[in-house]
């Protein structure tokens, strides 16, 4: 009876990962094809850097527990220092895309370590605070072009070899870059780390009393999903050639906030499919002369009231009672 109690249990977990593996391959093929197919690549790219940010923040709150209202800072200062690297630095762009991460790495040192000492709603208001402080930096500072930004970067070419001016070169560049977050936050998620930070946010007193340094914890998760926003912060330079007080402002926390949830949080599927669909509305709307933030309202309505684990969680739990029952 145990044998096969066993056995049930292994071919199970068998069935799961053969669904991921297949649902992630599926999706890499997609991907690979897509500069073939037709279809409106740079949409692709901006909507992936957008799904790693996504990804960066759902790290933080998903699995972590700690809700920012301020994330966009990193995204945007990770993208400035890139895009001013490349444009007044004249340097390569893996340079630039290092000296991007960097910075937004040291921000969410900084960030980090001041928001921590409180939790909930204080943490969260904490980090709006200071991503407001940066939004009127860049403002106000002579190197960030102001209301302008700083347009017409120049792409340049990756380790002297491929010409980031090509569009299948800055494509699967940028798909890599992407794909290469992702694979970074799978891995913590699924480490021990992961697992101390996934009990952290359950019991945090619990964790506390079985001596793990929880507030360690937290700025170690993070300063990552900081220097991984900031990593998407770099990577949108490179695909839109430009960073504009856009990448600061609170409205996009609020969007990057919208997709997590309507993907569904606490999964790492969920930002990704959020991403596409809020960039997929902008996108169809932007001439349709229809409000894309009231679509977003009604759709974030509806999750709510009907898929309280966003669209992929519902989808998995589908596919999960259909294995059950099968």
């Amino acid at each position: 009876m145990t044998t096969g109690i066993i056995t049930a249990l292994g071919t199970a977990s068998s069935n799961r990962w053969g669904r991921a593996t297949w649902l992630g391959l599926i999706a890499l093929a997609l991907l690979l094809a897509a500069p073939f197919t037709g279809v409106y690549t740079e949409f692709v790219l901006h909507a992936l850097c957008l799904a790693l940010f996504a990804s960066a923040f759902n790290l933080l709150f998903g699995f972590g527990g700690l809700l920012s209202f301020g994330h966009v800072a990193f995204f945007g200062s990770g993208a400035y220092t890139t895009a001013y690297a490349l444009k007044v630095w004249g340097v390569t762009p893996e340079v630039g895309i290092v000296l991007g991460m960097l910075a937004a790495t040291a921000l969410g040192l900084v960030f980090g370590a001041l928001a921590i000492r409180r939790q909930g709603i204080y943490f969260a208001m904490i980090t709006l605070a200071l991503a407001q402080l940066l939004y009127f930096l860049f403002v106000q500072a002579p190197f960030a072009g102001a209301e302008d930004g700083i347009q017409d970067v120049t792409r340049g070419r990756l380790f002297g070899l491929f010409d980031l001016d090509h569009p299948l070169a800055i494509y699967y560049v940028v798909v890599a870059i992407c794909l290469g977050g992702l694979a970074v936050v799978q891995r913590v998620v699924q480490s021990p780390f992961g697992h101390v930070l996934e009990a952290i946010r359950e019991n945090e007193a619990r964790a506390i009393s079985l001596g793990y340094r929880v507030n360690s914890y937290k700025l170690g998760v993070f300063t990552l999903s900081a220097a991984l926003a900031g990593l998407a912060g770099s990577a949108k330079v490179l695909v839109l050639q430009l960073a504009t007080l856009a990448d600061v402002s609170w409205h996009l926390s609020g969007e990057v906030i919208l997709m997590t949830l309507i993907g569904g949080v606490g999964t790492l599927a969920g930002p990704v499919i959020g991403a596409f669909v809020l960039v997929g509305l902008d996108t169809s709307l932007a001439e349709s002369g229809i409000a894309s933030g009231m679509v977003q309202g009604a759709l974030f309505i509806a999750c709510v009231l009907v898929l309280r684990r966003g669209i992929w969680g519902f989808f998995a739990d589908r596919l999960e009672r259909a294995r059950t029952r099968h």
